[in-house]
């Protein structure tokens, strides 16, 4: 073996062993004690391409059918194993100079062929890799958002795919104008940008139901919030909500759901603002909890409005513009175009028909808890 020359690519982690035989040396590529391939150095796996060159070149015919399959095989061999294909195709023109021949005009073409075909039978067992793991990469997420999958199994296949569900994380949700999918230019110019910025930090970004998704370890909160601006200003129009961060495999089906659900609310309670945080909405879900006694609330405290006329909305919607302006009559009156005088007329309607004063504190909490409850529930319409 003294005067034998092996470049061996094989993966990281692999047990790269060198069995000597009595005429060449065979690779064995094995990954946790088990082998993959037993593969030939190049010299011996190009022996019968030479072969096949002297034949086709002397009689000027073209490679058959038998024969370029066999090179697509051994492609297909050679990108399993790993092997650089810069490489594998520079010996096969090397090798091609060893051949000789009248003209090298039907050598060329031989080559060609052969060349051609190695190279289509590496890149179909590169193509096919490609898709068993993005197949394994979406099962994985599936598992992940909605905790189908065991969670000690679920942490184990976690490494693999760059997260330490041992850890808190936190996940952000981004909803644009159009549906995400993967390899989308958008989606991947999000990602470009978070990766380019943050590098290896134990994030994955994927998508799911045309929504884009970031998972990032919990103590991290400037890679979701650099995630949030770059998706914010990839699509027009577009928004992200954050959920909070929880522990352990179970911690990222809780802070999805969070952010799925703050992206909810923001479209029923019509929240403004592109970037929503699960934290500043923890309100909503503790008045919608009971929706028994929040429908009860509404009808009793609004269902008088239904008298007024021309429907209870014109007065609905001036009491949701009293209240996100901070009950400040000249701002609502803005929000709606109308003039302070009728803002003050309508604000008085709502008193006779309800028997509550918005301008009085405390009916005010009354008032103001069944428009939100109206809001959340869909009164009057989902409640009819």
């Amino acid at each position: 073996m003294a005067n034998t020359r092996c470049l061996v690519s094989a993966p990281l982690g692999a047990r790269v062993t060198l069995v000597p035989s009595r005429r060449r040396v065979k690779v064995r590529v094995g990954i946790g004690g088990k082998n993959v391939a037993d593969r030939e150095t190049p010299e011996d796996r190009l022996g019968g391409y030479v072969d096949m060159l002297r034949q086709a070149s002397a009689t000027g015919r073209r490679l058959t059918r038998t024969e370029l399959e066999s090179r697509r095989a051994e492609g297909q061999l050679a990108a399993e194993t790993g092997l650089p294909l810069r490489g594998l195709i520079r010996d096969h023109l090397a090798a091609a100079q060893s051949v000789r021949t009248r003209s090298q005009a039907p050598l060329l073409a031989v080559v060609e062929q052969a060349v051609d075909a190695f190279v289509e039978g590496y890149e179909r067992s590169q193509r096919q890799a490609v898709r068993q793991e993005e197949a394994a990469r979406r099962e994985f997420i599936d598992d992940l958002l909605y905790g189908r999958s065991g969670l000690g199994l679920l942490a184990e296949r976690a490494e693999r795919f760059g997260l330490r569900l041992s850890q808190a994380h936190a996940v952000a949700v981004a909803a644009g104008p159009e549906p995400y999918g993967d390899g989308y230019p958008v989606a991947r110019r999000i990602e470009e940008a978070v990766l380019g910025r943050f590098g290896n930090r134990h994030i994955l970004l994927a998508t799911k139901d045309g929504s884009l998704i970031c998972v990032a370890p919990g103590d991290q909160p400037d890679v979701l919030a650099y995630f949030a601006k770059q998706a914010h200003a990839a699509t027009d129009g577009g928004r992200v909500a954050i959920g909070r961060s929880h522990p352990g495999p179970g911690g990222v089906v809780h802070s999805y759901e969070e952010a799925l659900n703050a992206l909810d609310l923001a479209e029923r309670m019509g929240l403004e603002g592109p970037v929503l945080h699960a934290c500043d909405l923890l309100v909503y879900p503790v008045l919608s909890r009971d929706r028994q006694a929040m429908a009860d609330l509404v009808e009793s405290v609004l269902g008088p409005l239904h008298q007024a006329r021309g429907g209870h909305k014109p007065l609905l919607d001036t009491l949701t513009a009293y209240f996100d302006s901070g009950c400040v009559a000249t701002e609502a009156a803005r929000r709606l175009s109308l003039s302070v005088r009728a803002l003050t007329y309508r604000l008085g309607r709502i008193h006779t028909l309800t028997g509550a004063d918005p301008a009085d504190p405390a009916d005010r909490y009354t008032l103001q808890t069944a428009v939100i409850g109206s809001r959340l529930l869909g009164w009057p319409d989902a409640t009819a």
